[in-house]
């Protein structure tokens, strides 16, 4: 079998063996929303927990903010890369998903450094920007795609100049590549994808890990 982007299911066993030092609390969290949750998908995998995990650690991140939550993996996986005085503003709509993140959270000791806040996400930003939060190191993008935009420009905003944005998703298993392919979510990261491109804000590089990410480096 192979993955959405082709990339065959041996070759990534292989990477995730050798590419991944996974803490339990993050396998447990992996694992059981795997096997518990309809929604798993949403769940990013191991290998792009460690290549986040580091981005952090390279870019010196000590502020964080999330947007897009689900069960926790991505969120726990930064936290246990920031320094001890390391925060992340985490922002999720969902009460119920985020629940169970907070017992994996607990699990690795990391509740403390995850601020955790529920509502729209666009608002949760929008009020950030206005008192002032700030100024960010690092951001990661993982949520409904027809708002990816908006979350851009808000935290684009809430980023200090060097900070990172990290976006997930951006190649929609292949879709954005399909012209074809008109559905409301391919549209909008297709646009964003072209959007970035020629944004002179940031500088860019776009990886073929996971399901693609976009890095938009705040100039």
């Amino acid at each position: 079998m192979k993955s959405a982007l082709g990339i065959p299911s041996a070759i990534e066993d292989y990477v995730k063996k050798f590419g991944v030092r996974e803490h339990p609390a993050l396998r447990r969290c992996r694992e059981e929303t795997q096997a518990n949750n309809p929604a798993a998908r949403m769940q990013i995998g191991e290998d792009q927990g460690a290549f986040m995990g580091l981005l952090a650690k390279l870019v010196g991140a000590v502020r964080c903010v999330e947007v897009g939550v689900f069960t926790g993996y991505s969120s726990l996986a930064v936290a246990l890369a920031l320094p001890d005085n390391g925060r992340i503003v985490a922002l999720d709509i969902s009460k119920t998903f985020t629940d169970t993140a907070r017992g994996y959270w607990d699990e690795a000791g990391m509740s403390r450094k995850i601020d955790l806040r529920i509502g729209p996400a666009l608002d949760s930003l929008d009020a950030m920007i206005a008192k002032g939060e700030g100024p960010f190191d690092m951001a990661f993008i993982d949520a409904d795609k027809p708002n990816y935009d908006g979350y851009y420009e808000r935290v684009l905003k809430l980023l200090r100049p060097g900070g990172l944005i990290v976006l997930d998703n951006m190649l929609w298993s292949g879709k954005v590549a399909d012209p074809s392919d008109q559905s409301e979510d391919t549209v909008a990261i297709r646009a964003l994808n072209e959007k970035i491109h020629g944004d002179d804000r940031v500088d860019i590089a776009f990886a073929t890990v996971a399901d693609g990410i976009m890095l938009a480096r705040k100039k």
